[in-house]
């Protein structure tokens, strides 16, 4: 195992539990101690989890849970309804769309009304929305399922060649320095395709998403032109934002 497939893994579990423990790390990932304290070293360094005694914490309580199987809205849920009410503002009728994976770009599915439109997702949660709305043209590039999402090599190709005019995109992390970050490698070449395939690509969070880190950066913060986000976004780390050449939108 790479280990980049073990940061995932130990912050997968850090996640679905909040803290981990050397030993057990050491026995599912099927390496010695050493190098699980050496990881875990990485990804403090990284800002992403604490050390404690024989084990590590989250350093972000904001990242739990974003790993879950179920369809929840998570935190921060009015925050969620007013970026996503925001992201609406940039949808037009007969506009072709790729919604990305995530609990904001889930919500836009729900509000989306049902309109002559086409979108592309891979997102079961928002495939499970639209498929209730008969006038969306639904267009799933299709994988094997992992948690939520279906990924798969051809997917990032298929999307690729798509005449995508915006593409909403979801973060776990936007910072200035190390752009839009998420934790699941897998998801990556499928966001980076949504960005190289649209005509124009926002990413849609909340602002709890500000200034955090993940594991894997998917886009520098020059490549995604617009961010929207709820009225919660102070001013200042607005105007630091727009100072580094990102348009903020806020709901």
């Amino acid at each position: 195992m790479t280990a980049i497939k073990r940061y995932e893994k130990i912050m997968e579990l850090l996640m679905a539990h909040g803290e981990v423990s050397v030993a057990d790390l050491a026995a599912r990932l099927e390496v010695t101690g050493k190098t699980i304290r050496q990881d875990l070293e990485k990804l403090e360094e990284k800002g992403l989890l604490h050390r404690t005694h024989g084990g590590a914490v989250l350093a972000n309580e904001s990242y739990s849970g974003l790993l879950g199987s179920q369809p929840l809205t998570g935190r921060h849920p009015d925050e969620k309804h007013g970026a996503a009410l925001a992201a609406l503002r940039f949808v037009e009728r007969h506009d072709i769309i790729a919604l990305d994976s995530g609990s904001t770009t889930l919500e836009m599915a729900r509000l989306l009304e049902n309109a002559p439109l086409t979108v592309i997702t891979n997102d079961l949660y928002i495939i499970a929305e639209l498929i209730k709305k008969d006038q969306i043209r639904l267009v799933v590039p299709g994988g094997f399922r992992s948690r939520n999402m279906l990924v798969s090599e051809e997917a990032g190709s298929f999307l690729r060649r798509l005449n995508v005019q915006k593409a909403f995109l979801s973060a776990t992390g936007i910072h200035t320095e190390y752009g839009f970050t998420v934790f699941t490698h897998s998801h990556v070449e499928q966001k980076r395709a949504m960005i190289e395939s649209a005509k124009e690509a926002f990413c849609v969070a909340d602002h709890s998403k500000f200034d955090k880190t993940a594991l894997m950066t998917f886009a520098k913060l020059g490549e995604i032109g617009t961010i929207i986000t709820d009225a919660g976004l102070p001013e200042e780390t607005a105007a630091k934002y727009e100072a580094a050449g990102v348009r903020i939108q806020r709901g």
